[in-house]
């Protein structure tokens, strides 16, 4: 697949949180245009809720903007041929399980997933806070294809299945699976849809393979000052940011994140990944970024 330089007039990346509230502090909006301007941050008034990133995406974001959602929208299925073996209600694909995840957390506030990770079945599947682990999780927990590929690349993804822990990204993928259903037909996101000849389109993204391409070695992925942002943006093209009012990890993310989307998108290699098959694109989806 070849995508046309032209093709996006903007780019953004969010830090996506699973966090519990109305109002979500791990949340970071950062968007670039071409060229090489660096990003710029996104603000929302009184801070960043999932629902008010919805609406950013839904109705505010620029015509022809690539965004990346740092987080997992999806669950392992390939290994076992279901994201939940042995249950008769497990969904046959990814947004079947966008679906499900939404009509059982349908009243859980601020588009939280909690409903979903208590309930009996699923709850079985995962790893949760007080030491319950439940009777199929097994080791470090299930990976999905796109996940054991970043392994091959020198990443260390964890399983969207473990919810412990401060790597963990379960429950910012469950919540964004949410974000994800309630934006079909609005926004198509790969590889689950077709890239479309226009408009804007939402990918994963894994914040670490903008710090590797950006030379920040293992182990020091997270950028908290102003000197090593502009370092790591000079890298991958960018010109310096302007400065912050208060630099963390998740504003330094998705700044160097939107700049490194901008670098890579016209890559045909990194939409067209070897080991993706349709049909775990279809179930599994797949990391921008990863070959």
């Amino acid at each position: 697949m070849a995508i046309a330089p032209d093709r996006f007039s903007h780019f953004a990346a969010i830090d996506w949180s699973g966090a519990v509230g109305p109002r979500q502090s791990g949340i970071a909006v950062a968007i670039c245009a071409r060229g090489a301007a660096a990003p710029t941050l996104v603000t929302a008034e009184g801070g960043w809720s999932r629902t008010a990133a919805l609406d950013w995406l839904a109705n505010a974001m620029p015509p022809d903007t690539l965004v990346g959602l740092d987080l997992g929208p999806s669950l392992p299925f390939v290994d076992q041929d279901a994201f939940f073996p042995g249950w008769a209600e497990s969904p046959s694909d990814a947004r079947a399980l966008w679906a499900l995840v939404e009509r059982i957390c349908a009243d859980d506030p601020h588009l939280g997933a909690s409903s979903f990770v208590d309930h009996d079945e699923v709850a079985r599947h995962l790893r949760r806070h007080g030491g319950r682990k439940g009777e199929f999780f097994e080791g470090s927990g299930r990976l999905r294809v796109t996940e054991e590929a970043q392994r091959r690349q020198g990443l260390s993804p964890t399983s969207n299945l473990n919810l412990v822990g401060a790597a963990q990204v379960g429950k910012s993928s469950l919540t964004g699976m949410r974000v994800l259903h309630r934006l079909a037909g609005h926004v198509p996101v790969w590889p689950f849809d077709p890239v479309p000849s226009q408009g804007p389109l939402i990918v994963e993204i894994y914040t670490t393979i903008a710090a590797r391409a950006a030379g920040i070695r293992k182990g020091l992925s997270k950028i908290r000052d102003a000197e090593a942002l502009d370092v790591a943006l000079a890298v991958i093209g960018s010109a310096p940011h302007a400065p912050l009012a208060r630099y963390d990890d998740h504003a330094t993310d998705a700044i160097l994140t939107a700049a490194w989307l901008r670098a890579n998108a016209d890559r045909p290699e990194l939409w067209r990944p070897a080991a993706m098959t349709s049909h775990i694109a279809q179930t599994e989806g797949w990391t921008f970024g990863v070959s």
